[in-house]
């Protein structure tokens, strides 16, 4: 095989040959319920088969007491017992561009079984779709990874760089495993994550974080809530402005690869709560939120924003003089992430899309953070965003995934790992 069409034509085969495979170790991976802290199941089906594949296994437990020394660090556990991180090596013969793969894979809670049409965890497949939570985000995405690279070890391909194979914890509650692979050393010329894109090209990735807002009132009896002062109603005044402040931070955006995304970096209030007696004026209420933040933007920068604009408020209403909003940042955040439309792997990202699906590929800016702002900002990894999951079904009831598009992408993936990290000859 010395042709590109010659490796494309026998990937596609082989991935044809091992569909049964492909889908009975995703089934595998979906069954294993691993919500935070229950990962160890799943990571061990990872590691059975990274195993099989001949990789250099690496599995280790991420310390808190190491991970705290770095300023990306966003988690509340204590400890990590439970939850391994796993990654897998495949070596390359020397002098070629190395990537890393990155997939995260803890999954949120299922929600409400009534509102699943299967049980969540049962990877039932209907109709060419398996369901269950984790199957879209990201489950389907990391077994086309490792499809591709089993692809390339089946037919005997030698590559020159190294493909680091990462499957990481926390990434739903601020990257903890990514983070701790980057501290231990983890780092190449470039990353992919299959995160759920629908097939479309994310060159860039918002970032976000967790606010908390405490807004005062002045307590009295309900039969007398004018001698009173309701926080429930001065909150209304807060989320109000918030409203201004998000539509002044998505009017700066000018970006074409967010024409199709309606609000790029939304302020989305997610959680409220106050009061203690229904007969009297509520005296303080909790608003907590998630701030959205531009790729190209820092996170310092944006939290900064929203401090002062929620000092402005006093100029409206003269109560938060005396009893100012109280602003903490808490919890989980994902940092923003940005590489040049024009760098090297999204052209050959492109291209192998072409040739595998004879159309055109859309290129966007993701909608939510990935851990590909941890890999472009604190690894130095310049990181892209590409998977076969439904975006739209990402922690919603009835997560499914298309199974034929998780093939779709191992072929697309294997076909640019082989350019990225090129072949290796007894010629060279």
């Amino acid at each position: 095989m010395t042709k590109n069409q010659d490796f494309k034509d026998h990937i596609h085969h082989w991935l044809l040959s091992n569909k049964d495979d492909g889908i009975d170790l995703l089934r595998k991976l979906v069954q294993a319920k691993s919500i935070q802290g229950n990962e160890a199941e799943a990571q061990t089906i990872v590691i059975e088969e990274i195993t099989r594949m001949g990789m250099n296994v690496d599995v280790w437990q991420p310390d808190k007491s190491e991970l705290v020394k770095s300023k990306y660090f966003a988690s509340n556990r204590s400890d990590f017992s439970g939850s391994p991180n796993v990654i897998g090596v495949l070596k390359g013969q020397g002098k070629g561009r190395s990537i890393i793969l990155n997939g995260h894979i803890d999954v949120v809670p299922a929600g409400d079984r009534e509102q699943w049409h299967v049980e969540p965890y049962s990877a039932s497949i209907i109709d060419g779709k398996m369901y269950g939570r984790g199957v879209t985000d990201m489950k389907g995405g990391n077994v086309a990874l490792l499809l591709a690279i089993q692809a390339i070890q089946a037919l005997n391909i030698k590559l020159k760089g190294d493909v680091i194979f990462e499957s990481v914890i926390e990434e739903e509650s601020g990257g903890t495993g990514t983070l701790a692979a980057i501290l231990k050393g983890y780092k190449a010329d470039a990353a992919l994550i299959p995160e759920p894109t629908n097939m479309k090209i994310f060159p860039k990735q918002q970032g976000s974080i967790w606010f908390r807002l405490t807004v005062k009132g002045r307590s009295a009896h309900g039969g007398t809530r004018y001698e009173g002062v309701s926080a429930i109603e001065k909150s209304m005044l807060v989320m109000e402005h918030i409203k201004l402040l998000e539509q002044k931070r998505n009017k700066r955006i000018n970006d074409p690869l967010y024409k199709s995304i309606p609000i790029p970096i939304p302020i989305n209030i997610g959680k409220i709560n106050g009061g203690d007696w229904p007969s009297s004026v509520c005296d303080s209420v909790i608003i907590e939120g998630r701030l959205g933040i531009s790729p190209e933007e820092t996170m310092e920068a944006a939290k900064n924003e929203m401090e002062n604009w929620l000092k402005d408020i006093s100029k409206l209403d003269s109560w938060f003089s005396d009893y100012p909003i109280k602003l903490e940042w808490f919890g989980a955040r994902w940092v923003p992430g940005s590489i040049d439309n024009d760098h090297p792997l999204v052209a050959l990202i492109q291209k192998n899309y072409q040739s595998v699906l004879n159309e055109n590929p859309i290129i966007e800016a993701s909608p939510w953070g990935t851990d590909g702002g941890l890999l472009t900002e604190a690894g130095c990894t310049p990181s892209i965003i590409f998977g076969p999951g439904v975006t739209e079904k990402a922690h919603f009831p009835n997560e499914y995934i298309e199974l034929d598009r998780v093939f779709e992408a191992a072929e697309i993936i294997a076909l640019t790992l082989i350019d990225w990290c090129e072949i290796y000859t007894d010629n060279n």
